[in-house]
Protein backbone atom coordinates (compact mmCIF):
# COMPACT_ATOMS: atom_id res chain seq x y z
CA UNK A 1 0.00 0.00 0.00
CA UNK A 2 0.99 3.64 0.02
CA UNK A 3 3.49 4.63 2.42
CA UNK A 4 1.71 6.59 5.12
CA UNK A 5 2.65 10.08 6.75
CA UNK A 6 4.79 9.70 9.39
CA UNK A 7 5.74 6.89 8.36
CA UNK A 8 7.82 5.19 10.88
CA UNK A 9 7.96 1.74 9.95
CA UNK A 10 9.44 -1.59 11.40
CA UNK A 11 8.63 -5.17 10.60
CA UNK A 12 7.48 -7.95 13.50
CA UNK A 13 6.25 -10.98 14.23
CA UNK A 14 3.60 -10.01 15.70
CA UNK A 15 1.76 -11.07 19.14
CA UNK A 16 -1.83 -12.64 18.79
CA UNK A 17 -3.95 -9.80 18.08
CA UNK A 18 -7.55 -9.91 17.10
CA UNK A 19 -8.60 -6.78 14.58
CA UNK A 20 -9.51 -4.13 16.58
CA UNK A 21 -11.38 -0.52 15.50
CA UNK A 22 -9.03 2.30 16.05
CA UNK A 23 -8.85 6.39 15.52
CA UNK A 24 -8.86 8.62 12.64
CA UNK A 25 -8.67 6.79 8.96
CA UNK A 26 -9.01 9.71 6.31
CA UNK A 27 -5.90 12.06 7.62
CA UNK A 28 -3.55 8.82 9.15
CA UNK A 29 -4.52 6.31 7.09
CA UNK A 30 -4.01 8.13 3.18
CA UNK A 31 -3.16 11.49 3.97
CA UNK A 32 -2.73 14.01 1.06
CA UNK A 33 -1.48 11.00 -1.08
CA UNK A 34 -4.64 9.50 -1.67
CA UNK A 35 -6.21 11.61 -4.68
CA UNK A 36 -2.53 12.19 -6.18
CA UNK A 37 -2.56 9.12 -8.24
CA UNK A 38 -4.33 8.80 -11.33
CA UNK A 39 -4.18 4.60 -10.25
CA UNK A 40 -6.23 5.69 -7.34
CA UNK A 41 -9.70 6.91 -9.16
CA UNK A 42 -11.37 3.77 -8.41
CA UNK A 43 -10.28 4.42 -4.98
CA UNK A 44 -11.25 7.58 -4.88
CA UNK A 45 -14.48 6.73 -6.31
CA UNK A 46 -15.28 4.26 -2.86
CA UNK A 47 -13.88 6.94 -0.81
CA UNK A 48 -16.94 9.06 -1.50
CA UNK A 49 -19.83 6.46 -1.45
CA UNK A 50 -17.95 5.82 2.11
CA UNK A 51 -18.09 9.51 2.83
CA UNK A 52 -21.70 9.98 2.04
CA UNK A 53 -22.45 6.79 3.80
CA UNK A 54 -21.36 7.72 7.01
CA UNK A 55 -22.53 11.47 6.61
CA UNK A 56 -26.21 9.64 5.81
CA UNK A 57 -26.15 6.91 8.47
CA UNK A 58 -24.51 9.86 11.21
CA UNK A 59 -27.57 12.44 10.39
CA UNK A 60 -30.57 10.26 10.06
CA UNK A 61 -29.81 6.81 12.30
CA UNK A 62 -32.62 6.35 15.02
CA UNK A 63 -30.60 6.63 17.67
CA UNK A 64 -27.16 9.92 18.09
CA UNK A 65 -23.91 8.08 17.56
CA UNK A 66 -20.86 9.43 17.25
CA UNK A 67 -18.92 8.90 13.60
CA UNK A 68 -15.78 7.51 15.43
CA UNK A 69 -17.71 4.70 16.67
CA UNK A 70 -19.16 3.95 12.97
CA UNK A 71 -15.41 4.66 11.60
CA UNK A 72 -14.01 2.11 13.47
CA UNK A 73 -16.36 -0.09 13.27
CA UNK A 74 -15.85 0.19 9.24
CA UNK A 75 -11.61 -0.56 9.81
CA UNK A 76 -12.26 -3.74 11.54
CA UNK A 77 -14.56 -5.04 9.15
CA UNK A 78 -11.68 -4.06 6.23
CA UNK A 79 -8.70 -5.39 8.67
CA UNK A 80 -11.37 -8.59 8.74
CA UNK A 81 -11.32 -9.13 4.52
CA UNK A 82 -7.35 -9.49 5.04
CA UNK A 83 -6.16 -11.84 7.59
CA UNK A 84 -6.90 -11.95 11.52
CA UNK A 85 -3.75 -10.72 12.19
CA UNK A 86 -3.53 -6.71 10.66
CA UNK A 87 -5.23 -4.78 13.48
CA UNK A 88 -5.77 -0.69 13.69
CA UNK A 89 -4.63 0.60 16.47
CA UNK A 90 -6.01 3.81 18.41
CA UNK A 91 -3.62 5.45 19.97
CA UNK A 92 -3.97 4.17 23.52
CA UNK A 93 -3.32 0.66 22.28
CA UNK A 94 -0.76 1.64 20.42
CA UNK A 95 0.79 3.22 23.00
CA UNK A 96 0.10 0.18 24.97
CA UNK A 97 1.90 -1.77 22.44
CA UNK A 98 5.10 0.51 22.04
CA UNK A 99 5.41 0.04 25.69
CA UNK A 100 5.49 -3.72 25.51
CA UNK A 101 7.94 -3.76 22.84
CA UNK A 102 10.63 -1.26 24.50
CA UNK A 103 10.56 -3.29 27.79
CA UNK A 104 9.45 -0.87 30.06
CA UNK A 105 6.50 2.08 31.35
CA UNK A 106 5.94 3.99 34.11
CA UNK A 107 4.06 2.50 36.70
CA UNK A 108 3.76 1.01 40.44
CA UNK A 109 5.58 -2.44 39.62
CA UNK A 110 2.77 -4.92 40.37
CA UNK A 111 1.15 -7.51 38.66
CA UNK A 112 -2.35 -7.89 39.57
CA UNK A 113 -5.57 -10.06 38.27
CA UNK A 114 -8.92 -10.11 39.28
CA UNK A 115 -9.90 -12.99 41.18
CA UNK A 116 -13.52 -13.23 43.14
CA UNK A 117 -14.32 -9.67 41.28
CA UNK A 118 -11.67 -7.82 43.33
CA UNK A 119 -8.18 -6.32 41.53
CA UNK A 120 -6.31 -8.58 43.57
CA UNK A 121 -2.07 -8.24 43.76
CA UNK A 122 -0.08 -11.44 42.56
CA UNK A 123 3.18 -10.26 43.33
CA UNK A 124 4.83 -7.01 43.66
CA UNK A 125 8.12 -6.31 41.05
CA UNK A 126 11.68 -6.78 43.13
CA UNK A 127 12.79 -3.13 43.72
CA UNK A 128 9.33 -1.03 42.31
CA UNK A 129 7.59 1.37 43.88
CA UNK A 130 5.18 -1.03 45.40
CA UNK A 131 7.86 -3.59 47.12
CA UNK A 132 9.07 -0.61 48.59
CA UNK A 133 6.29 0.28 50.69
CA UNK A 134 5.44 -3.72 51.39
CA UNK A 135 2.44 -3.76 48.85
CA UNK A 136 2.31 -7.70 49.15
CA UNK A 137 0.47 -10.90 47.11
CA UNK A 138 -2.79 -10.85 48.00
CA UNK A 139 -3.29 -7.12 48.86
CA UNK A 140 -7.33 -5.99 47.07
CA UNK A 141 -6.96 -2.86 44.98
CA UNK A 142 -10.33 -1.75 46.15
CA UNK A 143 -9.99 2.36 45.08
CA UNK A 144 -7.92 4.14 42.69
CA UNK A 145 -8.33 8.03 42.78
CA UNK A 146 -11.08 7.69 44.87
CA UNK A 147 -13.01 5.78 42.35
CA UNK A 148 -14.11 1.95 43.66
CA UNK A 149 -12.73 -0.53 41.56
CA UNK A 150 -15.42 -3.17 41.99
CA UNK A 151 -17.21 -2.21 38.72
CA UNK A 152 -14.06 -1.66 36.69
CA UNK A 153 -12.73 -3.59 33.82
CA UNK A 154 -8.96 -4.77 34.84
CA UNK A 155 -8.02 -3.35 31.73
CA UNK A 156 -9.31 0.35 33.31
CA UNK A 157 -7.69 -0.09 36.34
CA UNK A 158 -4.73 -1.23 34.72
CA UNK A 159 -4.61 2.34 33.21
CA UNK A 160 -5.40 3.94 36.08
CA UNK A 161 -1.95 2.61 37.97
CA UNK A 162 -0.13 3.69 34.78
CA UNK A 163 0.61 7.19 34.30
CA UNK A 164 4.28 10.05 33.65
CA UNK A 165 7.15 9.04 35.47
CA UNK A 166 7.53 11.18 38.81
CA UNK A 167 3.83 11.18 39.07
CA UNK A 168 1.79 10.37 42.32
CA UNK A 169 -1.18 7.62 42.23
CA UNK A 170 -3.68 7.30 45.11
CA UNK A 171 -5.25 4.02 45.60
CA UNK A 172 -6.90 2.15 48.67
CA UNK A 173 -6.05 -1.66 49.58
CA UNK A 174 -7.76 -3.88 51.26
CA UNK A 175 -5.26 -6.72 53.08
CA UNK A 176 -6.07 -10.07 55.05
CA UNK A 177 -6.40 -9.36 58.68
CA UNK A 178 -6.92 -5.47 58.51
CA UNK A 179 -10.37 -4.26 59.26
CA UNK A 180 -9.99 -0.97 57.71
CA UNK A 181 -8.70 -0.39 54.12
CA UNK A 182 -5.02 1.24 53.59
CA UNK A 183 -4.46 4.52 51.81
CA UNK A 184 -1.32 4.43 50.03
CA UNK A 185 0.23 7.85 47.35
CA UNK A 186 2.53 5.83 45.33
CA UNK A 187 5.23 7.89 43.03
CA UNK A 188 4.95 6.15 39.49
CA UNK A 189 8.33 5.16 38.55
CA UNK A 190 10.22 3.13 35.12
CA UNK A 191 8.40 -0.51 35.47
CA UNK A 192 10.87 -2.69 34.04
CA UNK A 193 8.57 -5.42 31.92
CA UNK A 194 11.16 -8.15 31.50
CA UNK A 195 10.82 -10.70 28.80
CA UNK A 196 12.75 -13.51 30.33
CA UNK A 197 10.24 -14.27 33.97
CA UNK A 198 12.49 -17.63 35.07
CA UNK A 199 15.80 -18.64 35.26
CA UNK A 200 17.04 -21.63 37.69
CA UNK A 201 18.30 -24.40 37.31
CA UNK A 202 16.05 -27.82 37.61
CA UNK A 203 18.60 -29.81 39.32
CA UNK A 204 22.81 -29.96 39.40
CA UNK A 205 23.65 -29.18 35.27
CA UNK A 206 20.48 -28.77 33.76
CA UNK A 207 19.45 -24.85 33.53
CA UNK A 208 15.73 -23.66 32.52
CA UNK A 209 14.73 -20.12 30.79
CA UNK A 210 11.24 -18.97 30.31
CA UNK A 211 10.64 -16.58 27.80
CA UNK A 212 7.48 -15.21 28.07
CA UNK A 213 7.63 -12.75 24.95
CA UNK A 214 10.18 -11.22 22.33
CA UNK A 215 10.64 -7.85 22.78
CA UNK A 216 13.71 -5.18 22.29
CA UNK A 217 15.37 -6.68 25.72
CA UNK A 218 14.75 -10.52 25.44
CA UNK A 219 18.39 -11.03 23.75
CA UNK A 220 20.04 -8.45 26.70
CA UNK A 221 18.34 -10.85 29.51
CA UNK A 222 19.12 -13.97 27.70
CA UNK A 223 22.80 -13.23 27.61
CA UNK A 224 22.26 -12.36 31.47
CA UNK A 225 20.71 -15.54 32.13
CA UNK A 226 23.07 -17.71 30.22
CA UNK A 227 25.98 -16.00 32.39
CA UNK A 228 23.69 -16.86 35.10
CA UNK A 229 23.54 -20.63 34.68
CA UNK A 230 27.03 -21.23 33.49
CA UNK A 231 28.39 -20.01 36.69
CA UNK A 232 26.24 -22.35 38.49
CA UNK A 233 27.30 -25.35 36.20
CA UNK A 234 24.61 -25.56 33.23
CA UNK A 235 25.62 -28.36 31.27
CA UNK A 236 21.92 -28.90 29.36
CA UNK A 237 19.27 -26.14 28.81
CA UNK A 238 15.44 -26.31 28.78
CA UNK A 239 14.07 -23.75 26.95
CA UNK A 240 10.34 -23.00 27.25
CA UNK A 241 8.35 -21.08 25.04
CA UNK A 242 5.27 -22.42 26.44
CA UNK A 243 2.51 -19.71 26.36
CA UNK A 244 4.49 -16.99 24.85
CA UNK A 245 2.69 -15.18 22.08
CA UNK A 246 5.51 -13.45 19.93
CA UNK A 247 6.77 -10.48 19.66
CA UNK A 248 9.38 -8.93 17.46
CA UNK A 249 11.21 -10.48 15.19
CA UNK A 250 14.69 -9.42 15.42
CA UNK A 251 14.36 -10.57 18.89
CA UNK A 252 13.42 -14.44 17.61
CA UNK A 253 16.95 -14.12 15.44
CA UNK A 254 18.74 -12.59 18.52
CA UNK A 255 17.37 -15.77 20.60
CA UNK A 256 18.23 -18.00 17.96
CA UNK A 257 21.40 -17.00 17.54
CA UNK A 258 22.41 -18.18 20.40
CA UNK A 259 22.04 -21.86 19.24
CA UNK A 260 22.51 -22.14 15.81
CA UNK A 261 26.02 -21.38 13.45
CA UNK A 262 27.06 -18.46 11.94
CA UNK A 263 25.29 -18.24 8.73
CA UNK A 264 22.66 -20.57 9.15
CA UNK A 265 19.57 -19.89 8.19
CA UNK A 266 16.86 -18.78 11.14
CA UNK A 267 13.92 -17.24 8.82
CA UNK A 268 13.10 -16.41 5.49
CA UNK A 269 9.96 -13.76 4.49
CA UNK A 270 8.24 -13.53 0.95
CA UNK A 271 4.84 -11.25 0.01
CA UNK A 272 3.88 -9.74 -2.55
CA UNK A 273 6.47 -6.49 -2.86
CA UNK A 274 9.96 -7.15 -3.55
CA UNK A 275 11.24 -5.20 -0.22
CA UNK A 276 9.31 -8.29 1.85
CA UNK A 277 11.66 -11.02 0.91
CA UNK A 278 14.53 -10.90 3.38
CA UNK A 279 16.73 -13.73 4.57
CA UNK A 280 17.28 -13.78 8.26
CA UNK A 281 20.71 -15.80 9.17
CA UNK A 282 22.13 -16.39 12.37
CA UNK A 283 24.88 -13.49 12.82
CA UNK A 284 27.48 -14.86 15.19
CA UNK A 285 26.81 -12.06 17.71
CA UNK A 286 26.76 -14.09 20.69
CA UNK A 287 28.88 -16.86 22.48
CA UNK A 288 27.35 -20.18 20.75
CA UNK A 289 25.80 -22.60 23.12
CA UNK A 290 26.98 -26.28 22.51
CA UNK A 291 25.08 -28.20 25.72
CA UNK A 292 21.73 -30.37 24.66
CA UNK A 293 18.83 -28.20 24.25
CA UNK A 294 15.24 -28.94 24.59
CA UNK A 295 12.31 -26.51 23.86
CA UNK A 296 9.02 -26.46 25.18
CA UNK A 297 5.91 -25.44 23.01
CA UNK A 298 1.96 -25.73 23.54
CA UNK A 299 -0.88 -24.14 22.20
CA UNK A 300 0.00 -20.77 23.19
CA UNK A 301 3.17 -20.43 21.57
CA UNK A 302 2.67 -18.26 18.43
CA UNK A 303 4.97 -16.59 15.71
CA UNK A 304 8.30 -15.50 17.15
CA UNK A 305 8.71 -18.47 19.62
CA UNK A 306 7.66 -20.26 16.22
CA UNK A 307 10.33 -19.21 14.66
CA UNK A 308 13.03 -19.52 17.35
CA UNK A 309 11.47 -23.38 17.80
CA UNK A 310 11.34 -23.68 13.66
CA UNK A 311 14.89 -22.91 12.89
CA UNK A 312 16.39 -25.45 16.50
CA UNK A 313 13.73 -28.03 14.91
CA UNK A 314 14.48 -28.06 11.35
CA UNK A 315 18.74 -27.94 11.99
CA UNK A 316 18.49 -30.97 14.31
CA UNK A 317 19.78 -28.66 17.33
CA UNK A 318 17.78 -29.30 19.85
CA UNK A 319 14.44 -31.42 20.13
CA UNK A 320 11.09 -29.76 20.59
CA UNK A 321 8.67 -31.53 23.32
CA UNK A 322 4.92 -30.77 24.20
CA UNK A 323 1.60 -29.35 22.00
CA UNK A 324 1.36 -28.64 18.65
CA UNK A 325 1.94 -24.61 18.84
CA UNK A 326 -0.47 -22.16 17.51
CA UNK A 327 0.58 -21.67 13.83
CA UNK A 328 1.01 -18.34 12.99
CA UNK A 329 3.43 -17.97 9.64
CA UNK A 330 2.55 -14.56 9.14
CA UNK A 331 4.36 -11.67 9.70
CA UNK A 332 2.88 -7.60 9.94
CA UNK A 333 4.53 -4.07 9.71
CA UNK A 334 3.48 -1.23 12.03
CA UNK A 335 3.13 1.74 10.89
CA UNK A 336 2.81 4.70 13.06
CA UNK A 337 -0.05 6.98 11.63
CA UNK A 338 -1.17 10.79 12.16
CA UNK A 339 -2.57 11.33 15.53
CA UNK A 340 -0.66 8.86 17.50
CA UNK A 341 -2.25 5.65 15.92
CA UNK A 342 -1.14 2.73 14.03
CA UNK A 343 -1.71 0.05 11.45
CA UNK A 344 0.14 -3.35 11.90
CA UNK A 345 -0.55 -4.73 8.38
CA UNK A 346 0.52 -8.37 7.18
CA UNK A 347 2.76 -7.90 4.33
CA UNK A 348 4.66 -11.31 4.48
CA UNK A 349 4.36 -14.37 5.48
CA UNK A 350 7.94 -16.14 7.12
CA UNK A 351 9.34 -19.55 6.38
CA UNK A 352 11.16 -21.74 8.48
CA UNK A 353 14.61 -22.88 7.51
CA UNK A 354 13.55 -26.14 5.94
CA UNK A 355 11.07 -24.07 3.73
CA UNK A 356 7.55 -24.60 5.50
CA UNK A 357 5.30 -21.86 6.22
CA UNK A 358 3.23 -23.17 9.22
CA UNK A 359 0.73 -20.71 9.28
CA UNK A 360 -2.99 -22.29 9.94
CA UNK A 361 -5.86 -21.85 8.38
CA UNK A 362 -7.67 -18.97 8.85
CA UNK A 363 -10.83 -19.44 6.82
CA UNK A 364 -12.82 -18.63 9.54
CA UNK A 365 -11.85 -16.04 11.99
CA UNK A 366 -14.27 -17.74 14.74
CA UNK A 367 -12.44 -21.33 14.16
CA UNK A 368 -9.10 -19.85 13.82
CA UNK A 369 -9.53 -17.72 17.28
CA UNK A 370 -12.27 -19.28 19.17
CA UNK A 371 -13.71 -23.03 17.65
CA UNK A 372 -10.85 -25.17 18.47
CA UNK A 373 -9.15 -22.96 21.54
CA UNK A 374 -7.91 -25.75 23.88
CA UNK A 375 -9.33 -28.87 22.20
CA UNK A 376 -6.10 -30.67 21.68
CA UNK A 377 -5.59 -33.04 18.48
CA UNK A 378 -9.24 -31.48 17.60
CA UNK A 379 -7.76 -28.46 17.17
CA UNK A 380 -4.84 -29.44 15.22
CA UNK A 381 -4.43 -29.86 11.00
CA UNK A 382 -4.04 -33.76 10.77
CA UNK A 383 -0.63 -34.54 9.67
CA UNK A 384 -1.94 -36.51 6.68
CA UNK A 385 -3.45 -32.92 5.00
CA UNK A 386 0.02 -31.27 5.86
CA UNK A 387 2.95 -30.94 3.18
CA UNK A 388 6.09 -32.42 4.39
CA UNK A 389 9.21 -30.79 4.78
CA UNK A 390 12.77 -32.32 5.76
CA UNK A 391 15.12 -31.32 8.78
CA UNK A 392 18.60 -31.01 8.06
CA UNK A 393 19.55 -34.69 9.14
CA UNK A 394 16.47 -35.97 7.08
CA UNK A 395 13.34 -35.97 9.88
CA UNK A 396 10.14 -35.21 8.27
CA UNK A 397 8.42 -31.41 9.97
CA UNK A 398 5.38 -30.23 8.54
CA UNK A 399 4.02 -27.05 7.24
CA UNK A 400 1.04 -25.77 7.80
CA UNK A 401 -0.93 -26.00 11.26
CA UNK A 402 1.88 -24.63 13.47
CA UNK A 403 4.83 -26.37 15.02
CA UNK A 404 4.22 -30.01 15.64
CA UNK A 405 6.80 -31.11 18.66
CA UNK A 406 9.46 -34.01 18.00
CA UNK A 407 7.76 -35.67 21.51
CA UNK A 408 4.62 -34.71 22.23
CA UNK A 409 3.31 -34.24 25.68
CA UNK A 410 -0.07 -33.31 27.14
CA UNK A 411 -0.42 -32.10 30.54
CA UNK A 412 -2.97 -34.39 31.82
CA UNK A 413 -6.40 -33.80 32.24
CA UNK A 414 -8.02 -32.87 35.55
CA UNK A 415 -11.30 -33.18 37.23
CA UNK A 416 -13.35 -30.17 36.64
CA UNK A 417 -13.46 -30.20 40.73
CA UNK A 418 -9.69 -29.30 40.60
CA UNK A 419 -9.80 -26.63 37.72
CA UNK A 420 -12.45 -24.85 39.84
CA UNK A 421 -9.95 -24.65 42.80
CA UNK A 422 -8.06 -22.88 40.52
CA UNK A 423 -10.18 -20.42 38.32
CA UNK A 424 -11.77 -19.73 41.60
CA UNK A 425 -9.29 -18.50 43.37
CA UNK A 426 -9.36 -21.06 46.62
CA UNK A 427 -5.74 -22.51 46.04
CA UNK A 428 -4.44 -18.58 45.91
CA UNK A 429 -6.43 -17.02 48.80
CA UNK A 430 -5.63 -20.38 50.91
CA UNK A 431 -2.46 -20.06 50.47
CA UNK A 432 -2.25 -16.05 51.52
CA UNK A 433 -4.49 -17.09 54.38
CA UNK A 434 -1.58 -19.90 55.73
CA UNK A 435 1.08 -17.95 55.23
CA UNK A 436 -0.12 -15.31 57.29
CA UNK A 437 -1.36 -17.54 60.06
CA UNK A 438 2.31 -19.01 60.08
CA UNK A 439 4.69 -16.12 60.44
CA UNK A 440 7.30 -18.60 61.12
CA UNK A 441 6.90 -20.55 58.04
CA UNK A 442 9.85 -21.86 56.23
CA UNK A 443 10.52 -22.57 52.79
CA UNK A 444 11.44 -25.94 53.11
CA UNK A 445 8.07 -26.92 54.52
CA UNK A 446 6.00 -29.32 53.10
CA UNK A 447 2.42 -30.51 52.44
CA UNK A 448 0.82 -32.47 55.23
CA UNK A 449 -2.73 -34.70 54.98
CA UNK A 450 -3.90 -32.44 57.73
CA UNK A 451 -3.05 -29.17 55.50
CA UNK A 452 -5.19 -31.20 52.47
CA UNK A 453 -8.17 -31.89 54.98
CA UNK A 454 -7.71 -27.85 55.89
CA UNK A 455 -7.83 -26.63 52.33
CA UNK A 456 -10.83 -29.36 51.43
CA UNK A 457 -12.86 -27.86 54.21
CA UNK A 458 -11.95 -24.11 53.73
CA UNK A 459 -12.42 -24.17 49.98
CA UNK A 460 -15.81 -26.33 50.72
CA UNK A 461 -17.20 -23.42 53.38
CA UNK A 462 -16.26 -20.88 50.42
CA UNK A 463 -18.45 -22.43 48.15
CA UNK A 464 -15.74 -23.43 45.55
CA UNK A 465 -17.23 -26.74 45.28
CA UNK A 466 -18.70 -29.60 47.54
CA UNK A 467 -16.65 -31.21 50.15
CA UNK A 468 -17.18 -35.24 48.96
CA UNK A 469 -16.41 -33.38 45.48
CA UNK A 470 -13.10 -32.31 46.98
CA UNK A 471 -12.63 -35.44 48.77
CA UNK A 472 -12.55 -36.79 45.35
CA UNK A 473 -10.14 -34.88 43.17
CA UNK A 474 -7.65 -35.55 45.97
CA UNK A 475 -8.06 -38.99 45.80
CA UNK A 476 -7.26 -39.10 42.28
CA UNK A 477 -3.57 -39.08 41.47
CA UNK A 478 -2.99 -36.38 39.18
CA UNK A 479 -5.28 -34.19 40.72
CA UNK A 480 -3.51 -34.50 44.65
CA UNK A 481 -0.43 -33.89 42.51
CA UNK A 482 -1.71 -30.84 41.03
CA UNK A 483 -3.38 -29.64 44.31
CA UNK A 484 -0.18 -30.41 46.37
CA UNK A 485 1.91 -28.71 44.38
CA UNK A 486 -0.19 -25.55 43.82
CA UNK A 487 -0.85 -25.59 47.38
CA UNK A 488 3.16 -25.49 48.15
CA UNK A 489 4.07 -22.81 45.33
CA UNK A 490 0.97 -20.07 46.62
CA UNK A 491 2.17 -20.60 50.12
CA UNK A 492 5.69 -19.71 49.15
CA UNK A 493 4.40 -16.92 46.66
CA UNK A 494 2.71 -15.63 49.43
CA UNK A 495 5.68 -15.54 52.17
CA UNK A 496 8.34 -14.98 49.76
CA UNK A 497 7.56 -14.22 46.49
CA UNK A 498 6.68 -15.19 43.26
CA UNK A 499 10.00 -16.11 41.70
CA UNK A 500 11.04 -17.76 44.50
CA UNK A 501 7.89 -19.91 44.06
CA UNK A 502 8.27 -21.17 40.31
CA UNK A 503 10.51 -23.70 40.81
CA UNK A 504 7.60 -25.41 42.92
CA UNK A 505 5.36 -24.43 40.23
CA UNK A 506 7.35 -26.83 37.46
CA UNK A 507 7.67 -29.95 40.25
CA UNK A 508 5.30 -32.49 38.31
CA UNK A 509 4.79 -30.81 35.00
CA UNK A 510 4.75 -33.45 32.93
CA UNK A 511 6.38 -31.57 29.69
CA UNK A 512 9.61 -30.63 31.42
CA UNK A 513 9.89 -34.26 33.36
CA UNK A 514 9.67 -35.45 29.54
CA UNK A 515 12.35 -32.71 28.64
CA UNK A 516 14.71 -33.60 31.20
CA UNK A 517 14.89 -37.70 29.69
CA UNK A 518 15.78 -36.62 26.18
CA UNK A 519 19.16 -34.72 26.82
CA UNK A 520 20.81 -37.92 25.38
CA UNK A 521 18.90 -37.98 22.44
CA UNK A 522 18.91 -34.04 22.02
CA UNK A 523 22.90 -34.48 22.25
CA UNK A 524 22.72 -37.14 19.63
CA UNK A 525 21.10 -35.82 17.13
CA UNK A 526 22.71 -31.79 17.57
CA UNK A 527 26.05 -34.28 17.28
CA UNK A 528 25.21 -35.50 14.31
CA UNK A 529 23.75 -32.79 12.41
CA UNK A 530 26.69 -30.97 13.17
CA UNK A 531 28.83 -33.89 11.29
CA UNK A 532 26.75 -33.78 8.23
CA UNK A 533 27.39 -29.77 8.29
CA UNK A 534 31.22 -30.31 8.38
CA UNK A 535 31.17 -33.18 5.66
CA UNK A 536 28.97 -31.26 3.47
CA UNK A 537 31.77 -28.28 4.05
CA UNK A 538 34.87 -30.54 3.48
CA UNK A 539 33.20 -32.01 0.66
CA UNK A 540 30.40 -34.11 -0.46
CA UNK A 541 27.73 -34.70 1.83
CA UNK A 542 26.87 -37.96 3.95
CA UNK A 543 25.04 -40.50 2.08
CA UNK A 544 21.87 -42.05 2.73
CA UNK A 545 23.06 -44.49 5.41
CA UNK A 546 24.00 -41.25 7.19
CA UNK A 547 20.91 -39.56 7.53
CA UNK A 548 19.07 -43.11 8.36
CA UNK A 549 21.19 -42.89 11.58
CA UNK A 550 19.27 -40.28 13.03
CA UNK A 551 17.82 -42.85 15.73
CA UNK A 552 15.72 -39.61 17.63
CA UNK A 553 11.97 -39.64 18.41
CA UNK A 554 9.16 -37.90 16.52
CA UNK A 555 5.50 -37.04 16.31
CA UNK A 556 3.52 -39.17 17.44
Amino acid sequence: MTKLNNNRKWTFSLTLLVAIAGATLFGGLYGNRLFGSPMQSDLQKRMREYTDLLSAVTANSAEEVGADKFVYSSIDGMARTLDPHTSFLEPKEYSDMQDRQKGSFYGLGILVTKRNDQVTVITPLEGTPAARLGIRAGDVISEVEGVSTDDLPLDDVVKKLKGPKGSTVHIKIIRYGMKEPIALSIVRAAIPTNSISNVLMLRPGVGYIRIKDFTSTTVRELDEAVDKLKGEGMQKLVLDLRQNPGGLLDAAVGVADHFLDKGQMIVYTKGRTADSAQDYTAPGKHDHLEVPLVVLVNRGSASASEIVAGAIQDHDRGLVVGETSWGKGLVQSVYTLQYGAGLALTTSKYYTPSGRNIQRDYTSFYDYYVADEGEGDAAETPLKDRKQFKTDTGRVVYGGGGITPDVIVKPPTLLRTTQLLDLRSALFNYGIEYANKHPELKQSFEITPQILEDFARYAAEKEVAPLDDIHAALNKADDRKYIERSLKAEIIAAKFGYEESYPYRLEGDTQVEKALELFPEAQKLATLAADLRAKAASGPAGDAGTRAAANVPHGR
